[in-house]
């Protein structure tokens, strides 16, 4: 679909018709913060909807890492085309019709578990759902049913594995599709998640629920994600100014989905920042605009960090705590791991690295994350 057929199936839509009066060159950029405000002042829906409620048939709900949760309502149309991206990111990643997945994921109200799975089943995969179980569970299950490929977080990969060997389980995947952050585009993380599973191929993923399933990485070509071009309208600008950018500049990444016609958005200022080359996504997504800390003078991202953490193999998870002390930013650092020189190593490593000296210290029991881990405290 162009933008134009685009902007004809929606010129009823309440939300967005008076954003679109003017055509495309006048479309003014949408925010989450405009979105929850309709949330809230229309509850429970909003008014972005561009058919009778009774058209709507799927439901789903943003994780509220950065607000309210909102609830999102799709017709069979709107998520018939979500699954069709979802069909390309399998196809790309070398999954053919009957290869097995295992999906290590609960039965909730995210949209990428429910898009993953029903698009893998009509792809013509068969589809093992792991919800409502324990981790060791979810890989005693892997271990009866050996399945070709396994879906799930970075940092759940990583737990998955961890808990395989205390309960010496021998377990081996040939793909594994990570997605909900940062870690598969980060060659360390991605490193070690291939180690961890016997060599298994790591494929990031990049979608949100706001928008849908945006872009794939090709099996063998790790760190760079491709935007499904046919169903994305994709444009990159600075996040100060939200003027754009050139390729190959660093920028806030806006989508256009050109699809999802029940409940659309126009030129939606993600908050993730890339650096694009044509329609592919160099080292995929390199931070949040928002998530930017100013530590001592230096420009710090948290991807800057976990890549610097997870090339010390001894770790097994971190927590980033960010205090403010007469007016400056500060991180301290704890760390999960067995080998009691740890501490010293990733201390050293992060000032040679960063030129600022940043506190670590090794604590027992951190938490494990099934779904977006939250390792940044404040």
């Amino acid at each position: 679909m162009t933008l134009e057929n685009l902007l004809r199936e929606i010129a009823q839509n309440p939300f967005q018709r008076p954003r679109i009066a003017g055509g495309w060159e006048s479309v003014p950029f949408t925010t989450k913060a405009e979105l929850a405000a309709d949330f809230a002042a229309h509850p429970p829906y909003g008014t972005n909807l561009t058919f009778p409620r009774e058209r709507y048939t799927r439901f789903c709900q943003t994780s509220g890492t950065t607000g309210t949760p909102l609830a999102i309502l799709d017709t069979p149309e709107s998520w018939d085309w979500m699954l069709a991206n979802w069909t390309r990111i399998y196809r790309e990643g070398g999954i053919l019709p009957g290869h097995s997945i295992y999906f290590a994921f609960s039965f909730g109200p995210f949209l990428g578990f429910w898009t993953a799975f029903e698009s893998a089943a009509k792809y013509g995969a068969l589809c093992i759902p792991g919800g409502g179980l324990s981790t060791a569970a979810r890989l005693r299950a892997m271990a009866t049913h050996r399945p070709d490929a396994l879906c799930c977080t970075p940092t759940y990969a990583l737990h998955l594995a961890e808990v395989a060997k205390q309960e010496r389980l021998q377990i081996s995947v040939r793909k594994i599709f990570v997605a909900g952050e940062p870690g598969g585009s980060i060659p360390s993380v991605r490193e070690r998640i291939s180690a961890a599973w016997n060599g298994a191929e790591v494929l990031d993923h990049y979608g949100m629920t706001e928008v849908g399933p945006v872009a794939f990485q090709r099996t063998g070509q790790p760190g760079v994600l491709h935007i499904i071009e046919e169903s994305y309208h994709a444009e990159v600008i600075d996040p100060a100014t939200a003027q754009p950018v050139p390729d190959g500049t660093i920028g806030e990444l806006v989508l256009t989905p050109l699809g999802r016609t029940a409940w659309p958005l126009l030129r939606y200022r993600t908050g993730d920042l890339v650096l694009r080359r044509g329609a592919t996504l160099e080292g995929g997504i390199i931070g949040r605009a928002d998530d930017m800390l100013v530590v001592r003078g230096v420009n710090i991202y948290p991807t800057a960090i976990e890549t610097i953490i997870r090339a010390i193999p001894e770790i097994l998870e971190y927590r980033v705590t960010v205090s403010s002390r007469s007016e400056l930013t500060e991180l301290t650092i704890e760390i999960e791991t067995p080998d009691d020189t740890a501490a010293a190593r990733l201390e050293r490593t992060l000032g040679e690295t960063l030129a600022i000296r940043i506190p670590v210290r090794r604590v027992e029991n951190l938490p494990r994350f099934e779904h977006k881990a939250r390792r940044w405290v404040k």
